[in-house]
């Protein structure tokens, strides 16, 4: 049976949500993939995202953020692409980083900002500890799903689980993906939470990805030059993979047409 209900596609998410090529997109870009994944299903998308978000900053949003609130009601089904920021790897602690934008004078601040920024990469290898343990980000994963049950136990649920990156950032150190991926995984069925996979997309995005190119060829060949956003073409290939998800949790058979199909209106053209 097919849902045909009105409303939103609600996705919480990080930046790899609105960020392109060469930075950050409005929420309105019909490129990324939220809006692509959502207008393939008949449907609108409404994205709440920030860069740097980790599982327990989206908690933070939707227990702050009236605008949340205010879209969960009319939502027809909640997107969770969140998780990939907590796997990436902090030697130095999380909160460190958060609070270098407090510092002040902007000389101080600019110093701290400066000496994280080098000693980030050069400690990446190490792998551990990760921005957030896969064992918090489920504990917030539940908080995230036993609070939108509370108030719609109607209202289904995806689970994206962790893309990758070949960023120099972060030493092209990802260690902590397979971890909390299994974790998330336990979660989801332990909750009957159906998830889709960003790994196999991004993982063939990056394939080809060369960090010492100059910044111009990567952006032409539809890479982000810090190796962690992506191109549209990945944006595709991961709404395609939200498509999947999404058709099956609202009921929508394969044989049903619906509006702005990925491989009928192409966003890249």
């Amino acid at each position: 049976m097919t849902d045909t209900r009105p409303g939103s596609v609600l996705v919480l998410s990080d930046s790899l949500a609105y960020y392109g090529p060469e930075g950050g997109l409005p929420a309105d870009d019909d490129r990324i993939w939220p809006n692509i994944a959502a207008s393939a299903v008949g449907g609108r998308a409404e994205l709440f995202g920030r860069i740097g978000w980790t599982t327990r900053d989206v908690w933070w949003a939707l227990t702050q953020d009236p605008r949340i609130w205010a879209a969960v009601p009319h939502a027809r089904v909640v997107v969770l692409a969140i998780g990939g920021m907590d796997t990436l790897p902090s030697p130095l602690p999380t909160a460190l980083r958060e609070q270098i934008r407090y510092l002040r004078p902007a000389p101080l601040r600019q110093a701290v900002r400066t000496a994280y920024q080098w000693l980030q990469p050069r400690l990446s290898p190490l792998g551990w500890p990760v921005a957030l343990p896969p064992a918090v980000t489920v504990d917030y994963l539940e908080k995230i799903r036993a609070a939108l049950a509370m108030v719609r136990p109607d209202l289904p649920v995806i689970l994206c689980l962790s893309p990758t990156h070949r960023s120099p950032y972060y030493g092209h150190v990802h260690t902590g993906r397979a971890p909390a991926t299994a974790a998330a995984r336990r979660w989801a069925a332990e909750h009957d939470v159906p998830t889709v996979d960003f790994y196999p997309p991004t993982a063939a995005h990056f394939a080809d990805f060369d960090s010492s190119a100059p910044a111009e060829r990567l952006i032409a060949a539809d890479h982000n030059p810090d190796g962690i956003h992506w191109g549209f073409g990945c944006h595709r290939e991961v709404a395609e993979v939200t498509i999947t998800g999404l058709r099956s949790a609202l009921g929508i058979g394969d044989d049903v047409p619906t509006a702005g199909a990925v491989r009928g209106d192409d966003p890249l053209r």
